[in-house]
């Protein structure tokens, strides 16, 4: 394509209107994961701008997930973040992606009864070395990994899922079978960096991103039904939150400037 230049009588600085004609050249020459743009030294020529201004917004563009610089090869059209609303609902990554139309499958390295090491227990709200059953499980999306997920739970709620086949099935599902249902979950999520063994699993680097997700769910007897840990692949997922005013009083205090944005 030809490129547009830009307007130097515009409010808006350099940087963020070369931002935004990268980001039109990638949608209109169709270009997908993986392709590479045009080097810094080709940027400047074709919006006759600094190099400065071409790192600016090569920076931002990085920082948002839209491109990855690789050092002396280039920089290329990055693989799009999947949005997860894992955080906010009581879903599992199967209904979440399966609702997208894509294809979940997993494989499965542990289906047995262990007992409850004492931040299981802790967390199911049982006594250590109680019997709980655990399913660990390598997930994919479209073939590709995604997430590595441990999941343990009473030995009452979870003894259904003990000989069904979860390699296509939604644990979830399972458990709905069997009259059993998440109406209450706790649910946190922080960034931390890949280790040698989940850097092979999940297809990253050592030391890659990877962000964990952790759940406790409740049934409507607010017994505890479900702990687990999921590390998700950075470079592929980003959770979104939904946000509201608890009640009136958090909505003035906000509007007074009280409470902190």
């Amino acid at each position: 394509m030809t490129p547009r230049a830009l307007d130097r009588q515009s409010p808006h600085p350099m940087y963020h209107q070369l931002k935004h004609r990268l980001l039109e050249l990638i949608e209109e020459d169709g270009l997908a994961p993986g392709d590479l743009l045009p080097g810094e030294h080709r940027m400047c020529e074709m919006y006759d701008v600094s190099r400065t201004v071409v790192r600016q917004a090569l920076a931002q563009l990085e920082h948002e997930g839209v491109v990855s610089r690789v050092r002396g090869k280039g920089t290329f059209v990055a693989p799009q973040k999947v949005a997860e609303a894992l955080v906010h609902t009581l879903h599992g990554l199967h209904e979440d992606m399966t609702a997208r139309g894509a294809d979940v499958t997993s494989r499965v390295f542990r289906q047995r009864i262990e007992s409850a090491s004492d931040e299981v227990a802790d967390a199911l709200g049982i006594a250590p070395g109680e019997p709980v059953v655990v399913i660990e499980r390598l997930r994919f999306v479209d073939g590709e990994p995604w997430s590595l997920s441990t999941t343990w739970m009473p030995e009452w709620a979870g003894e259904s899922a003990l000989a069904v086949d979860l390699r296509r099935r939604s644990l979830y599902g399972v458990l709905a079978e069997s009259g059993i249902h998440a109406v209450r979950g706790v649910r946190s999520a922080e960034a931390t960096v890949a280790d040698p063994e989940k850097a092979k699993l999940l297809d990253v680097a050592v030391g890659g991103p990877l962000l964990v997700l952790r759940s406790v769910g409740f049934d409507e007897d607010e017994r505890a039904i479900e702990f687990f840990v999921a590390y998700h692949r950075g470079d592929r997922s980003r959770f979104e939150f939904q946000l509201r005013a608890a009640d009136e009083s958090v909505a003035k205090l906000r509007h007074t400037g009280v409470e902190g944005d």
